[in-house]
């Protein structure tokens, strides 16, 4: 609410929507059945010590605690510490695990979540031990819970036949032999669809014309700048 944050949205309905709002809709499926999941995101229960525990976990707090508590006024920064966190892949006491195949009956099967509030409940009652199991709108949906819950906007961005490449060249690549078959060697992808987060906040690193809705991806698929 304050002009001079880094986080400030002037506009009241996207206040109401983006910052205050403890339930949506996620949208998964395929480009030809797109499925409405509820969701409920619960960032004003019992959260903010769980969320603040999440922060001096982070390999970030780890490494430098004085440099990572003197950056916690950044939202990139905090964005990017809270999407390290919310996957368990590095070795980092991370919220959840991410798993696409194979039988979930010893576990939490991905499609069961409904909210974020449990998943959290459910790390700090196992002393911070990777929840199992999540799947991108799972990952987003905790993500935006605990965004929203450190006081930075924050939404969910669903993606139909989403274009996943791994070797960094912004083309999916298709590989055939000589006589026109298809050859099974590339590992770029296209998914079904793909959930992510985009927060709200300046970037005066970039500059006035970078102001606004941020992309961050808590789901782990390749690390970012290695």
């Amino acid at each position: 609410w304050f002009s001079g944050d880094d986080v400030y949205m002037a506009n009241e309905n996207e206040r109401q929507e983006y910052v205050l709002n403890e339930n949506g809709i996620i949208f998964v499926g395929n480009a030809r059945y797109i499925e409405a999941r509820g969701w409920y995101y619960g960032q004003f229960q019992d959260l903010l010590n769980i969320c603040l525990t999440m922060l001096d976990l982070s390999l970030y707090y780890r490494q430098d605690p004085a440099m990572d508590v003197s950056r916690r006024g950044d939202p990139k920064y905090v964005g990017r510490v809270i999407s390290s966190m919310i996957n368990g892949n590095d070795n980092d006491n991370g919220v959840l695990l991410g798993k696409w195949q194979g039988s979930f009956h010893s576990h939490e099967n991905p499609s069961r979540w409904d909210g974020s509030v449990v998943i959290l409940q459910k790390w700090r009652q196992d002393n911070y031990k990777p929840v199992q199991y999540g799947q991108c709108w799972v990952f987003a949906g905790v993500m935006c819970t605990v965004l929203r819950c450190l006081g930075i906007p924050t939404r969910l961005v669903s993606n139909f036949n989403s274009a996943h490449d791994v070797d960094r060249n912004l083309s999916i690549d298709k590989y055939y032999d000589s006589s026109g078959r298809s050859l099974n060697i590339s590992k770029d992808s296209t998914w079904d669809y793909h959930v992510w987060n985009e927060s709200w906040f300046i970037r005066p690193d970039l500059g006035r014309s970078y102001n606004g809705w941020q992309v961050l991806d808590a789901t782990p698929q390749e690390q970012s700048k290695g």
